[in-house]
């Protein structure tokens, strides 16, 4: 049985979201998976921005939604940004791109996946993080930024997963 842990942290504007991102970025180990959902526009580009700005990397970091795949290697790991926006499962499977997460054929980094509920598989351990816009601190605080609030919802699978989210202290934004 797969064991599994959430929590949900708001994000009253974009800054927020990015910061997150930052925090992760100088938190994660090596070996973490990502799966990052939501609609468009709910800030899953923000986030790994964000985690990329933490992790030190230097290169502007772009939406892979054409080229499916951006690596950046540069950072205190390496970070591997995938987008599967324009595929369907049955595109995604010849990819192989668990070779990402499993070590077979990539150095050990972050795995930040967009559009992650197109996966037609999953690793055995990775966060899942929900990025949705939150009326209620859209009614307490609208961002400076002028963006809607957001919230994001964390759900760690696997016991490393859950270990890493129960002693990752996500900031309060």
């Amino acid at each position: 049985m797969t064991q599994a842990m959430s929590r949900v942290l708001a994000l009253p504007h974009l800054q927020a979201t990015h910061q997150l991102g930052g925090h992760l970025g100088r938190s994660l180990p090596a070996g973490t998976v990502l799966l990052l959902r939501g609609d468009l526009g709910s800030g899953k580009t923000s986030l790994v921005q964000g985690i990329g700005q933490g992790l030190g990397i230097i290169d502007a970091i772009v939406s892979p939604t054409f080229t499916l795949i951006n690596e950046y290697p540069e950072g205190r790991v390496p970070l591997y940004h995938l987008d599967l926006y324009r595929l369907d499962a049955g595109a995604i499977a010849p990819l192989n791109i668990d070779a990402y997460w499993d070590g077979s054929e990539y150095p050990p980094g972050i795995v930040a996946i967009e559009w992650a509920e197109r996966l037609p598989y999953r690793p055995a351990e990775y966060v899942d993080i929900l990025l949705e816009h939150d009326p209620i601190s859209d009614t307490l605080q609208q961002g400076a930024d002028g963006a809607e609030g957001r919230r994001a919802t964390f759900s760690a699978v696997g016991h490393r997963a859950i270990n890493l989210m129960q002693h990752l202290a996500l900031p309060v934004v």
